[in-house]
């Protein structure tokens, strides 16, 4: 059983290579969800050095324990669920809830309110269903603020919505006039 830390530590290993860069370790992921066979992945981790230990239980592990669930293990084969970097995985549109929420910091605010959410460095704009998620994924960057976004608006705006697996869904843009400051009270 990992302890936490190095828990934290393959989780941020197993990221890199299934969301940013796993042509420059030789591991190949399907154009289409962005999944490898958890034997691939295992082979990769295990031929560095550092983590040629490491087991597949302890990837399940990371897999279990990981609170943003960033990993999906389905029928023998792992993803990372969103965040990817290099080529752009298609997911399925959804019926999306009426209100989803998106955590960014008090410096962008004014830039959002004016241009809408876009994806910046990323493939797509995460938003999810509750605020705990986007408490985490906002917190990061300086001071928190957490927007709602009315997804029935954005959708008559022909906003499409895709949904990621576990509370989690994107879109391509958020025009700004789906997006309102979320106010705890509420």
């Amino acid at each position: 059983m990992l302890n936490q830390s190095m828990e934290s530590s393959l989780s941020k290993w197993m990221t890199k290579l299934l969301r940013h860069t796993p042509d420059e370790f030789g591991l190949v992921l399907s154009p289409e969800d962005g999944s490898c066979t958890m034997n691939s992945l295992l082979e990769v981790i295990q031929g560095q050095p550092r983590w040629s230990w490491v087991q597949q239980k302890d990837i399940e592990q990371v897999i279990r324990n990981s609170e943003k669930q960033r990993f999906e293990l389905k029928s023998g084969r792992i993803r990372a669920r969103y965040g990817h970097s290099h080529d752009k995985i298609t997911y399925v549109p959804g019926e999306q809830p009426a209100v989803l929420y998106h955590g960014t910091n008090k410096k962008a605010l004014p830039s959002i309110l004016k241009e809408g959410l876009s994806p910046m460095s990323r493939q797509y704009v995460h938003l999810s269903e509750g605020t705990h998620f986007a408490t985490l994924a906002g917190s990061r960057r300086g001071e928190l603020v957490i927007l709602k976004v009315d997804t029935l608006r954005a959708k008559q705006l022909g906003i499409t919505f895709y949904y990621a697996g576990n509370e989690v869904w994107l879109a391509d843009y958020v025009p700004p006039e789906c997006c309102s400051i979320w106010s705890p009270e509420e």
